[in-house]
Parts: C-alpha cells; sequence; structure tokens
C-alpha cells in the first residue's frame, strides 16, 4: 500500500521541518531524461510521484548550479542559473511547481564558503592587482621567505595537500578544498551582500530551504595563524574537524551571518528553513548555530558515525536529544550521505550489512526530529567500491586516494542490466556504471515484495506519518523528555514513545546482540526489520533486526 493523495504544502505549516523526512538527491545520479547520462531536473521531475509515494516529506537537491563540475556542482561559478546538464530555469520551475502541486517541499544547496574559479569574480580576481578591490572578495595574501616563494601559512586542504597555491604575480589564494575551489573573503561586505541576495532568488522562486554546505567555514581566524600540525609530521589537520578547533573553522564571526539571514527567512511565508553542514568541536558549539535568531537546524553526524553496538548508538541518542533541550529545536538524524559509504557497506557490507541498515533504518524513523534519507538506501544499495580509477570524478581521489564516487552510481530503477532504467528506454549511457549485480535492487523489483527494502521503508515512513506517539508537532517535546528508555538484555535498545500518557505508546527494540532475545511484554507488532522468530512458543527478536510494537 503507498499514499496517493495530494497534499500540498501548507503556507500556514511554518514548523513542518520540525519533524519532517527529507530525500536527498544527489542530481546527476537521480534521473537521466534525455540519454546523456547525467540526472537532470526533468528527470526529477518525472519521478517525483515516486517520491511522494515514497512517504517524504520534502527533497533536498544538491547543486545544480552553473559550474565546470571539478567538483560535482560544489564549485559554483553562477549562483542564479541552472547548468545546461540539468535543464534551465524554466525546467527548475516546472519541477518544484510539480513538486509542491504533490505536496513535497524543496530544499537546495547553497555554497558560501568557496566559488568555483570560473566565477567572474574570481576571473576578475586574477586580473586585477594585489591590493584591488577585486581581489577582496576572496582570501589572497602574500606569501612567506625572502621572495614570497612559501605559502602565508600551513594550512591543509580537505582534500589532501596544502589550502594555498600560487598565481602567477607571486601571492596566494586560499582554498580550503580544490584549487578549483578558491575561499571567498565572508568580511568583505559585498560577499555578505551578494548572498543575501542570492537567498531571495530561489526564495521568490518558491525553495523552502537551503542546505548550508560548509557552515562553520565562511570566517578565517585574524592573523591566519599556523595550526602546528601537518600531514608531513603524521598529524593531518583533518583529524580535528569535529574534534579540535582550527583557525579556519566555527569562528564565532560566522554567527553573524546567519544572524543575518534568519530574517530574510523568515520574510517568508510557509515557514523556509535552513539546515547546517557544520562541525565543530562541542555539542555546545554545534549547538550554537541553531536557534530562533540563527539556522533551523544542524546535522547530526555523530549518528551516522555510530558504530554497530547498543551502546553506541545510546550514547548518541542522548547526546544528539541533551542538544535539542538545550537549543529548543529537534536534531536531525542521518545514516548516509554524499560524502560518506553507504551504511549498508559500513555496517559489514553483503547480507550482514543490509539486515543492520534496515534496522537502522527503523530506529532512526521512530526518534523524535527530522530525519534524512539518502538517495537509494531506501533500496539498500551498497557502496561500489570496485570503479575502475579512470572513472572516478571525486577530487579527493586525484589528492589522497580517498573518494567518494562510489556511493555516487546512478539509482536503478527498472530492468535486468545496466544502468537499470536510469535514463530514457533504451539508454545505455550513465556517468558511473552500475554493478551487474543491482537488477534485484531496483525500484521496479522490489515494489509489491513485503520483504524488500523498498517496502520496509514505505510501510515505515506511512506509520511514522500517521501514528500519534510519532507524530511531532510545534510543541512536541524532542528533547531529552521525548522518549523514555526501557531496561533491555544487554546490546538492546528499546524505547517508547508516547503523545500523552493516556494515549497508545510506539516501542522501538533493536537487537545489536549475537542471540535472538525475547519480545512478547512489548506489545502488538507493527513493523518488523526481519520476520520474528515464534518457533520457541514466544516471538523472539533476531539477531541485527529492529521492531516496532504498539501498547496502551
Amino acid at each position: 500500500m503507498t499514499a496517493t493523495s495530494s497534499r500540498t504544502p501548507s503556507t500556514t505549516d511554518v514548523d513542518w521541518w520540525r519533524s519532517a523526512v527529507v530525500y536527498q538527491v544527489y542530481v546527476r545520479s537521480f534521473a537521466d531524461s534525455n540519454g546523456d547520462g547525467v540526472g537532470d531536473l526533468r528527470g526529477i521531475r518525472e519521478r517525483l510521484p515516486y517520491l511522494r509515494d515514497l512517504g517524504v516529506d520534502a527533497l533536498w537537491l544538491t547543486p545544480f548550479y552553473r559550474s565546470p563540475m571539478i567538483d560535482g556542482g560544489y564549485d559554483v561559478a553562477d549562483y542564479r542559473d541552472v547548468d545546461p546538464i540539468f535543464g534551465n530555469l524554466a525546467d527548475f520551475d516546472e519541477m518544484i511547481t510539480e513538486a509542491h502541486a504533490l505536496g513535497l517541499r524543496l530544499i537546495v544547496d547553497v555554497v558560501p564558503n568557496h566559488s568555483s574559479d570560473a566565477h567572474p569574480w574570481f576571473v576578475e580576481a586574477l586580473a586585477a592587482a594585489p591590493g584591488s578591490a577585486e581581489r577582496e572578495r576572496y582570501m589572497f595574501h602574500d606569501g612567506k621567505g625572502d621572495n614570497g616563494e612559501l605559502p602565508p601559512n600551513d594550512w591543509e586542504s580537505i582534500f589532501g595537500g596544502p589550502a594555498w597555491t600560487r598565481v602567477p604575480d607571486g601571492q596566494w589564494y586560499l582554498h580550503l578544498f580544490d584549487p578549483a575551489q578558491p575561499d571567498l573573503n565572508w568580511r568583505n561586505p559585498e560577499v555578505r551582500a551578494e548572498f543575501e541576495d542570492v537567498l531571495r532568488f530561489w526564495l521568490d522562486r518558491g525553495v523552502d530551504g537551503f542546505r548550508i554546505d560548509v557552515a562553520h567555514g565562511m570566517i578565517k581566524q585574524e592573523g591566519l595563524p599556523d595550526v602546528g600540525r601537518t600531514s608531513a609530521d603524521g598529524s593531518p589537520q583533518i583529524e580535528l574537524l569535529g574534534r579540535g578547533r582550527l583557525p579556519y573553522f566555527d569562528q564565532d564571526e560566522v554567527h553573524d551571518i546567519y544572524r543575518a539571514w534568519r530574517p530574510i527567512l523568515d520574510s517568508y511565508p510557509g515557514g523556509r528553513m535552513a539546515v547546517a553542514e557544520a562541525w565543530a568541536e562541542t555539542p555546545q558549539r554545534l549547538a550554537r548555530y541553531i536557534g530562533p535568531d540563527e539556522l533551523h537546524q544542524a546535522f547530526n553526524f555523530d549518528f551516522l558515525d555510530a558504530t554497530w553496538s547498543a551502546d553506541s548508538f545510546h550514547k548518541v541518542i542522548d547526546t544528539a536529544l541533551a542538544e535539542s533541550t538545550i537549543v529548543g529545536a529537534p536534531t536531525t538524524w542521518v545514516l548516509s550521505n554524499h560524502d560518506k559509504h553507504r551504511h549498508v557497506t559500513r555496517y559489514g557490507d553483503g547480507p550482514v550489512g543490509l539486515r543492520r541498515a534496515r534496522a537502522a533504518a527503523l530506529l532512526m524513523l521512530a526518534l523524535p526530529g527530522c530525519a534524512y534519507l539518502y538517495q537509494g538506501e531506501e533500496l539498500g544499495l551498497p557502496e561500489v567500491l570496485d570503479l575502475p580509477d579512470e572513472l572516478r570524478q571525486d577530487p579527493a581521489f586525484l589528492r589522497t586516494g580517498q573518494t567518494r564516487d562510489g556511493c555516487r552510481v546512478p539509482l536503478p530503477w527498472s530492468g535486468e542490466l545496466p544502468p537499470y532504467g536510469f535514463g530514457p528506454a533504451g539508454c545505455e549511457l550513465s556517468w558511473l556504471p552500475a554493478p551487474t549485480t543491482w537488477a534485484n535492487l531496483s525500484v521496479a523489483a522490489q515494489t509489491g515484495d513485503p520483504a524488500s527494502t523498498l517496502e520496509l521503508y514505505r510501510a515505515a515512513l506511512r506509520i511514522r506519518r500517521s501514528h500519534p506517539a510519532l507524530v511531532d508537532g510545534p510543541t512536541t517535546d524532542t528533547g531529552t523528555d521525548a522518549l523514555a528508555w526501557l531496561t533491555t538484555e544487554p546490546e538492546v535498545l528499546a524505547f517508547s514513545r508516547a503523545a500523552t500518557p493516556d494515549a497508545p505508546a510506539l516501542v522501538c527494540v533493536v537487537n545489536f546482540g549475537d542471540a535472538p532475545v525475547r519480545v512478547a511484554d512489548h506489545g502488538n507488532l507493527i513493523l518488523a526489520s526481519e520476520p520474528l522468530d515464534e518457533s520457541s512458543g514466544q516471538p523472539m527478536l533476531p539477531v541485527d533486526a529492529a521492531a516496532w510494537f504498539e501498547r496502551p
């Protein structure tokens, strides 16, 4: 059973984001409408009914702006236009109109830390002299050494190697990512005004929110001090990300930017929101990004990084709910995204990884707050680990050997052979090749199969939307009192949620152990990631499985 009725977003439902399920669309890998092997906006539009029937509330699009595509579109050359490989602005307008008609909201990526080196501003900066207004839009600095032949400091790129590149006149420019992604100077009022206008441009076109890329990175510490550790001495700076202070991340002044953005969002109807991709050294510093005068949400990457154990997930959930209490806003939950190996593979790959991924999905979707799904996780897709090196396009692979391409392989929609209906009928093009073993993982193959991962997600999302214990309203507690932990055997997590003391409760049980566990006392079974074992005369939850129960 799938939902089929339209549910046009209400302009008065300003708190929709508090408990939404948001589906991340990696645009170039979702659906190809014209047969060139690259996903596009028309392809997304054609597949919107699939997302409605899946049961999500919103979709988040990765960058589709004009770009040389050095970093999959996160190197933006024009923030107000669509790259021709994805379509045009008319395609965008038609897509968002259709999404809203189907009851789906739309979140788009904004990339404010850096632009492309093909952006007109950077082209002008290279042509201008040191100290010019054009160079003040970026982070140009003189080097060290007798002739400025050394970088201004020891900062490293997130993609590996130095974070500075020298230009012919001798100055250096900062790029915390690829050299094709020069960092903007956010102490320049012109940069701030430009991005405020970019936000309004897309808000005027009807977008419901923004995912802010590298939201912690726009302000660099005055004086550009050395970090004092480098990959050359065996201590890569990236190891401090989310664990320690870096002079180029999470500076206090970054919050001034979001305090200027929030009134812009609030000036539009319908609960326009923003979610930060932010890393900070403590939960308290991360919480500062969220609040009535800043952003609505920040991604909870600790949940994604949790190891497969009851203790790990218990600690992560408790910490996240405590943070929610601090800021008065619900947390976000995410298991995979376009930058990480898919969780089927992280949890062990093969049948074990898939069982655990299905269980993790029920755990996540039973928690209070907002859940973000990454395209293909509802199909149980694994990471593709054997892509030929010559086909990889991730700039991090070229600099460090690490790659994110394996989670970006185009989705399998139907058919027996790659690319499994990714493009029009008969099209064999796909910008990355899908494995020959994915026929049974396609949308068509899994639809209607009650044992499939797709139908498990559809059922879970249908229950999440309708069960009173899981429907978070604008005043619903989503902090530390939002769920009650239950006493269980070691390596088992169980908690209950209830809207009121008199309402039916939903109990979620996850078995992380190495033996089945008795679940007869938890109520009536609603949904399980694996069939319960009743061979002993009483229901037992298998290893690496989760189940939802209802009790009065």
